[in-house]
């Protein structure tokens, strides 16, 4: 039985862990990209533990640093080769690809935190992360970066 159950945990870590390269077509605001998968096919990803303003929500509308947060991505991720790391659920209601996005190694996520351009969000399962991403934005806040000093 503690070998079956190591086995899938194991088989679980290696899903989770895999990190597919793709080609960031479009960012479609400043947590939603447009991704060309190694196939040549499209997909689209909401980046795991991340929360920007909107910029094109229908009731919402545009939201205090929306398009400074979407230019960003846009501006650092567009025509870039990135690696997608998945977490437990791999799709969301709108059946977008759930990944966290690594750039050179780092974690795009804790970067948009950081920076101030986006609040953490966990929805579970997909945790995997969620210490560090606090920390990212614990900080962001205390230096009153990006939204924390434009919007609160």
């Amino acid at each position: 039985m503690a070998v079956v159950s190591a086995v899938g945990w194991w088989a679980g870590e290696q899903h989770r862990l895999a990190t597919p390269r793709v080609r960031v077509l479009d960012a479609v605001d400043g947590d939603t990209l447009v991704v060309e998968l190694p196939d040549g096919s499209t997909d689209t990803v909401r980046i795991l533990g991340v929360d920007t303003p909107e910029t094109h929500h229908p009731t919402k509308g545009v939201q205090c640093f929306g398009p400074e947060a979407a230019a960003y991505t846009a501006a650092r991720l567009t025509d870039r080769i990135v690696e997608l790391e998945g977490d437990v659920e791999p799709r969301d209601i709108y059946d977008r690809r759930l990944a966290y996005v690594i750039v050179n190694g780092h974690r795009f996520d804790d970067e948009l935190l950081r920076k101030g351009y986006a609040r953490l969000l966990v929805i579970e399962p997909n945790r995997a992360h969620a210490r560090d991403m606090l920390e990212a934005e614990l900080d962001a806040r205390r230096a009153e970066r990006g939204l924390w000093a434009a919007c609160e």
